[in-house]
């Protein structure tokens, strides 16, 4: 079943008020975010391993990235700590799992086929620079290719954010909070922005520490 697939539409979603879903692996259970279902189904989610969990060998025939959250997630390639991005390209294989628990947000299916790049990066051990069109903010860049951007930013207390949304933008809450139209996100909120205008956002009292993914809807 589709999830919040129309990415013509605003979508805000306060991830810790979604009811955890089984996943066909015992241990293993999800929030999903959005979905669209094909041949290569296309998926964002938050997943929570419990401890001692894991999740069969698979091969991601469309690509994986995530962020860990909490705990620490492991596979093939190491042991991913919270604050851990990893992206494995499609065709890239590994076998899940956590002895003390995690857990992550997730994006499947979402890559350019002939796309080969791994990124094992920190968000923590990454340096941050001023950004010079946007006052107090900060920004940590941990992948940029032709058809995407993604980042961490750090958005000082009640400063006003302009978000460029060409190409859609999609921002998840790791700390702090901010105000959008309406809404405001804190911990784990995502908000997910079709392309168009340069859309504002407002740090809360205590600023916010976002994870962004920029111009990648036009190309799903």
């Amino acid at each position: 079943m589709d999830v919040n697939s129309d990415f013509d539409q605003r979508v805000v979603l306060h991830t810790e008020e979604i009811p955890w879903e089984s996943s066909p692996m015992a241990g293993v259970a999800r929030r999903r975010l959005d979905r669209v279902c094909g041949d290569n189904e296309r998926v964002t989610t938050v997943v929570r391993y419990a401890p001692g969990s894991s999740f069969s060998s698979h091969v991601h025939t469309g690509g994986e990235e995530f962020i860990v959250l909490e705990g620490i997630f492991e596979d093939d390639y190491g042991n991913w700590p919270a604050g851990s991005y990893i992206r494995n390209p499609p065709q890239s294989s590994h076998t899940p799992s956590s002895k003390l628990g995690c857990v992550i947000m997730v994006k499947l299916g979402q890559f350019h086929p002939d796309d080969r790049t791994f990124v094992h990066a920190h968000i923590d051990k990454l340096g941050a620079v001023k950004d010079a069109d946007r006052p107090n903010v900060k920004v940590s860049p941990l992948y940029r290719d032709a058809r995407e951007e993604v980042s961490v930013e750090l958005w000082q207390a009640g400063t006003v954010v302009p978000l460029d949304t060409v190409g859609g933008v999609e921002v998840f809450v790791l700390e702090g909070e901010f105000t959008e139209d309406a809404d405001t996100l804190q911990r784990h909120s995502w908000l997910r922005l079709p392309s168009g205008e340069a859309v504002n956002v407002t740090a809360g009292p205590a600023g916010a520490r976002v994870w962004i993914k920029r111009g990648h809807l036009l190309n799903l």
